[in-house]
């Protein structure tokens, strides 16, 4: 794909995450923006909706059709609401249309697991197999891989959740390392999102009157994205890893603050946690150690696909702190989304991902 630019789609355009999508892939040298979808938006000029792209895109939206889609894209980015991508990525691959799906229905690697958090069947349970989760830093050499499989087999990467995101981020180089973690307790992760990433339809607890100088916890005990971070945990670790997980919705527009306990299973000073983090990261272009004392702070990865994590150690314990900011829409979708979508394709992994400055 990489001796030409490659020719993208983006179904979903007009939410917050394909909107970012729109903005980033207009900046990318090596992709060029064919189709832009929204079943509502129809007919109309993306700047039209989102002024902040006048200059940038002046595409039409029109109406998802996977024909079309099949014909005119290389690659799609399907940014649309959990199961509506049953629908339209096996139409897409049987195609020869890579596939970057953004929502969760090929996260999950066990259909049940999908039916009982999503309350429906898996449609396309052939393809779960198929498919990459694709956090870059993690998974790099799988999603390049995914790219050189000829066009009449699947290539669909499932592109990781917000939440998931941060606290893979922030336990992997733990994990990963054989018995520098007490897997009899759980890990658990405290973590606060911005009022983007409940989508673009107010409702009645993001709405500006509800959510402004207010700081609430949400899906305790039962969000969505708590079976995806047991599934990266346990691949990391090996072995199985329990999590408790409580999402936060905090008073501002984006970003995502994750605050992740592990509980060591000897004492380790914080500089052997750091190298740790510093060998797995260390040469990562978008994720930044931070120095020993430095917090990581969701406006300084606004609109970017950086990675911030803080490690330290709660005084007196076993227990490691780590901290870890990203930008839901960038790192937490859309940016991720291009990462691997570059991977995939042969470009340059970065392409496209140094435009710091948000749509919304």
């Amino acid at each position: 794909m990489a001796d030409a630019k490659v020719r993208i789609g983006i179904v979903g355009a007009t939410g917050y995450a394909g909107v970012e999508l729109v903005r980033i892939v207009s900046a990318n040298p090596g992709m060029s923006l064919e189709r832009i979808t929204s079943t509502r938006e129809a007919g109309t000029r993306i700047d039209a909706l989102y002024p902040g792209l006048i200059g940038t895109c002046d595409l039409t939206l029109v109406a998802p059709d996977a024909d079309d889609l099949g014909e005119s894209c290389d690659l799609v980015f399907l940014a649309v609401p959990h199961t509506a991508s049953l629908a339209i990525t096996p139409e897409l691959v049987s195609r020869g249309v890579a596939v970057v799906d953004l929502s969760a229905d090929f996260r999950l690697s066990d259909p049940e697991v999908y039916r009982r958090w999503y309350d429906t069947p898996h449609t396309a349970p052939e393809l779960l197999s198929q498919a990459v989760y694709g956090i870059p830093e993690l998974n790099r050499d799988q999603v390049v891989d995914l790219g050189t499989r000829p066009r009449d087999l699947p290539r669909i990467v499932a592109n990781p959740g917000c939440y998931p995101t941060a606290a893979t981020f922030a336990v992997a180089p733990l994990l990963r390392r054989d018995g520098m973690v007490d897997l009899s307790c759980p890990v658990i992760v405290d973590a606060a999102s911005g009022v983007s990433g409940a989508g673009r339809g107010a409702t009645a607890r993001t709405h500006f009157c509800s959510a402004d100088e207010s700081y609430q916890a949400y899906g305790v005990g039962r969000h969505r994205h708590l079976p995806e971070i047991v599934q990266n945990m346990t691949r990391l670790a090996q072995r199985q890893v329990s999590v408790v997980f409580t999402p936060h919705l905090a008073p501002m527009k984006r970003g995502i603050l994750a605050t992740v306990y592990v509980t060591l299973s000897h004492d380790l000073e914080a500089g052997e946690l750091r190298a740790a983090f510093e060998q797995d990261y260390g040469r990562e272009r978008f994720v930044h150690l931070l120095p020993e004392g430095v917090q990581p702070a969701t406006g300084s990865v606004a609109g970017t696909e950086n990675v911030q994590i803080g490690v330290a150690r709660a005084h007196g314990t076993r227990v490691a702190v780590i901290t870890c900011a990203i930008d839901n829409l960038v790192r937490g979708a859309a940016g991720q989304a291009v990462q691997n979508a570059n991977l995939l394709c042969g470009l340059n992994e970065f392409s496209g991902l140094d435009t710091p400055m948000p749509i919304v």
